[in-house]
């Protein structure tokens, strides 16, 4: 196992969601996922995600109204109150806008800015920072059998599709950040394989963002569904560390920090 050089940053997850498939309905309220973001910070997440909308398997959309009262007021309370990076997690276009002029810097599009065609337009204008993922399908049917003849080279040749296209849109490739989206259209082969030549995805010459913290595929791995799935997060992101993974996409944040303190001490 090859150990890089930088250990990845830590972004912590603010679900400002009813339906989130691992914290759904805990943070709706704008004051608790103000505070919820703070102690993640607190925890050493140099990056908090905000989401307004659920992406879980089977999740139903929600109006870009009801996402932009969801997010926007979160967002500018903890602009006010932290000097992390502050990201959007939306495919909507009027939702980027509206949460960069509120205080993010960072937009995170699960479509790869393909899910709004004035995205590419709203990050183009902007300096933000763009993570770009990959998803087979949408959230309500993607992972109705998803099928790869070669799930890397597919992924692989999908973000650098993405990667080439933003940079025509004047958005330049140091500003992008490239998720291969675990648990998005992907069966447990799909995943484990994904995660393990996660290193060949440096190729592509941008950062890696991986989010992988508590998804089904754990709980397989494991051999029990409904087992916690936070253990087998932290030993999936230790190998996403060794593999020189940039950020790390995750809902417990101090219990991350704390085994990336251990890996750093003994690698």
């Amino acid at each position: 196992m090859s150990v890089r050089n930088a250990l990845p940053a830590v972004m912590g997850v603010v679900n400002v969601t009813p339906d989130s498939f691992s914290d759904g309905g805990q943070f709706l309220a704008a004051a608790r996922a103000v505070a919820h973001g703070l102690r993640l910070v607190a925890d050493g997440a140099s990056i908090l995600d905000i989401g307004g909308e659920s992406t879980r398997p089977g999740a139903e959309g929600v109006s870009a109204d009801e996402e932009l009262r969801r997010v926007v007021p979160v967002i500018e309370q903890l602009a006010a109150q932290t000097e992390v990076t502050l990201s959007i997690d939306t495919s909507k276009a009027v939702v980027a806008r509206a949460a960069l002029a509120a205080g993010a810097s960072l937009v995170n599009d699960v479509t790869g800015l393909e899910g709004d065609p004035e995205m590419l337009a709203v990050v183009a204008h902007s300096d933000c920072r763009v993570a770009v993922m990959h998803m087979r399908g949408v959230p309500r049917t993607m992972q109705e059998d998803p099928h790869y003849d070669d799930v890397v080279a597919e992924v692989k040749t999908y973000l650098a599709s993405r990667r080439d296209a933003l940079e025509v849109a004047g958005v330049d490739r140091e500003r992008l950040l490239l998720d291969p989206g675990i648990g998005f259209g992907k069966t447990f082969e799909h995943n484990v394989t994904l995660l393990r030549r996660i290193g060949e995805f440096h190729d592509l010459g941008c950062p890696l963002l991986v989010g992988h913290s508590r998804k089904r595929f754990l709980g397989e791995i494991l051999g029990d569904p409904a087992a916690d799935r936070t253990a087998a997060t932290l030993g999936v992101a230790m190998h996403l560390a060794a593999e020189g993974v940039q950020v790390i996409r995750v809902h417990d944040v101090r219990q991350t920090i704390d085994a990336l303190k251990a890996f750093t001490a003994v690698r």
